[in-house]
């Protein structure tokens, strides 16, 4: 059997992409990359520049220690094939693409255990923020201090360590959504979006009882017998094609992939349709608008019919981008609105921000794009920790009722502290604008050259995505993609998702680009 074999340096990369692309370069090597692709370019045309251009990428390949793209072995290889198995004889895991080898992966190369080595564009879905073996987090590992705070792991509601109250400080509330100074880490995403919702209800019930904090006798029999007063009959108003967790209350506000929820009973509570736009954006503004318009109609309508239904909402919810659900995007007049809505029913407004925050979208925070001050902020992923921020009316006024053994974990606040120092010193919001330019003028220019195969470019910094045809044509352009020495993601029903690093830099995206149109040549 022959073994497709591709060794993708910065100079061959350049090199097979000629007769299409021409990449330009902009200042020094720090300056972005600027993807400009015509079809009718000659290799006279794109000589010039390339020579400079090659050697340019190969001084920054050395960031990633001399990785490039290495495939020696079917994907997956005949080991990675050999451990799942073995895997899946001990536990239902037939999701396993292949088996890493992380002691070599670096930077933005992963390694399989097979010996191929992968641009990795989607980043343990979404959730390393700076690559493979960042030198700031294995170095903080090392540090005796941090050794004895991981080996020691404490009940951070009972028994802090002396250093916490500035790890939470530096780490976590530096980087904290305008408006929020509250903050409780958790251990993932779902969690922290289950407590958020819990502190929506929180907050709803203290207002109905005017601020009183004690409660009566009926209030705490009755709660133990799943019945009112003590256990209130409200709902979350969430939307259509979301996805928050799979804990029941999770499954209850989520509405995209089936599988998660069916045969477990979820509470019926209120999903308003999110947007569905036409594209491209420019070209379909006023339609886009009407649709905007009607989704917040539709929240409006569905706020009066969960009173009325005797349920009322006590809290909204919403991805600023909804990943899982396949990368569907909202205007900031959308979003606007819905913080409009919460305000004048005078309930909470809670951003999941668990696959979008921490940086990806070029922005620290994905809803900062709309103007918005939403109550709650749930984080996890390139956030390392899971969390919620809040804002004081959203703090409970009880001690105990946000709480759990660990609440979050030092050894998750040790590397966050270094992702959040390493963001700022090397300006990584800036570079992850930078890249995502590069890859959405390259998606942009496929939509063009590919018609009818390459659809719905979106994106925001480098939380970028595209749609292919069908689910059948998307998952056969993952594996392609895979077999050349590109890992990508897939999302919704037939969407490409691009969830690269932060260190993801223009010539990693232009590298990833060169790869994705030999894939899209061949259909």
């Amino acid at each position: 059997k022959k073994h497709t074999h591709v060794t993708a340096t910065a100079s061959n990369s350049m090199a097979k992409t000629l007769t299409s692309s021409l990449k330009l370069l902009r200042g020094s090597s720090h300056e972005a990359l600027l993807r400009s692709v015509s079809v009718d370019a000659t290799k006279s045309q794109a000589a010039a520049p390339a020579a400079a251009l090659r050697q340019s990428l190969a001084d920054q390949h050395q960031d990633d220690h001399d990785l490039g793209i290495n495939i020696v072995s079917p994907v997956p290889g005949p080991k990675s094939k050999a451990l799942k198995n073995e895997l899946t004889k001990m536990q239902e895991m037939s999701t396993v693409t292949f088996f890493a080898d992380y002691d070599n992966s670096m930077g933005n190369f992963l390694k399989d255990i097979d010996g191929n080595t992968y641009l990795d564009c989607f980043m343990q879905i979404a959730s390393i923020p700076l690559g493979y073996n960042h030198p700031a987090i294995l170095n903080a590992l090392r540090n005796e201090h941090n050794v004895k705070a991981m080996a020691n792991r404490p009940a951070l509601g009972w028994f802090p360590a002396e250093d916490w109250v500035d790890k939470i400080r530096n780490a976590m509330l530096s980087v904290a959504p305008e408006g929020l100074n509250q903050v409780f880490p958790m251990m993932c995403g779902t969690c922290s979006n289950e407590n958020g919702i819990k502190m929506m209800f929180m907050r709803y019930m203290h207002k109905q009882r005017h601020g009183r904090t004690d409660f009566t006798e009926e209030e705490m029999k009755s709660v133990l017998k799943h019945e009112a007063p003590g256990s209130p009959k409200l709902s979350i108003l969430a939307f259509k094609g979301a996805f928050h967790g799979r804990t029941i209350g999770l499954l209850s506000c989520s509405n995209s992939r089936p599988i998660q929820g069916v045969d477990i009973p979820s509470l019926a509570w209120p999903k308003a349709d999110f947007p569905k736009y036409k594209y491209p954006l420019e070209e379909n503004v006023a339609e886009n608008k009407a649709e905007d318009d009607r989704c917040l109609a539709l929240v409006e309508e569905l706020m009066e019919k969960a009173s009325k239904d005797g349920a009322p909402v006590a809290g909204i919810v919403s991805e600023p981008i909804q990943a899982e659900g396949g990368d569907n995007h909202a205007s900031a007049h959308f979003f606007q609105g819905v913080e409009r809505i919460a305000r004048k029913w005078d309930v909470s407004l809670m951003m999941d921000e668990v696959q979008t925050g921490g940086g990806s979208t070029g922005e620290m925070w994905c809803h900062s794009h709309f103007g918005i001050k939403p109550d709650i902020v749930s984080f996890s992923k390139k956030m390392c920790s899971g969390g919620i921020y809040h804002n004081m009316e959203h703090r409970p006024p009880h001690a105990g009722r946000i709480l759990n053994t660990w609440v979050g974990d030092p050894h998750k606040i040790i590397l966050l502290e270094q992702v959040v120092k390493t963001i700022k010193e090397d300006n990584l919001l800036e570079l992850t604008r930078r890249s995502g330019d590069v890859i959405m003028t390259g998606l942009n220019q496929f939509q063009k050259q590919f018609p009818g195969l390459v659809t719905r470019v979106r994106g925001r910094g480098t939380f970028c995505a595209m749609d292919l045809p069908s689910v059948q044509l998307r998952d056969k352009f993952l594996a392609d993609c895979r077999a050349n020495g590109v890992h990508l993601g897939g999302c919704g029903e037939s969407s490409v998702r691009f969830r690269p690093s932060l260190t993801f830099a223009p010539h990693h995206a232009n590298m990833m680009l060169d790869v994705m149109e030999r894939v899209l040549n061949k259909y």
